[in-house]
């Protein structure tokens, strides 16, 4: 037990909802706008296309409402533009 090891946890009680909040819209946005959408083969085919559905879509291009409707490479961009 952590109690046991001297240890703090970061996160609240459980059952506590806004403690995995953004990890379950992830994997909300993954399976409705990738997983269910395609028919894989092999495992390996799996693991490629939600990696490359990360990498290329989720990181790079799709538009987020916090950052001004940027994509995260945009409002990177912006950012090191401004400091610079």
């Amino acid at each position: 037990m952590a109690s046991d090891l001297d240890l703090l946890r970061s996160m609240g009680r459980t059952g506590v909802c806004w403690d995995n909040a953004l990890a379950e819209a992830f994997w909300s946005t993954l399976k409705t706008e990738y997983y269910h959408r395609h028919t894989f083969t092999t495992i390996a085919e799996a693991r490629r296309g939600t990696y490359t559905w990360i990498d290329a879509w989720y990181n790079a291009r799709r538009r987020h409402s916090k950052i001004g409707y940027l994509s995260p490479l945009q409002y990177e961009r912006q950012l090191a533009s401004q400091a610079a």
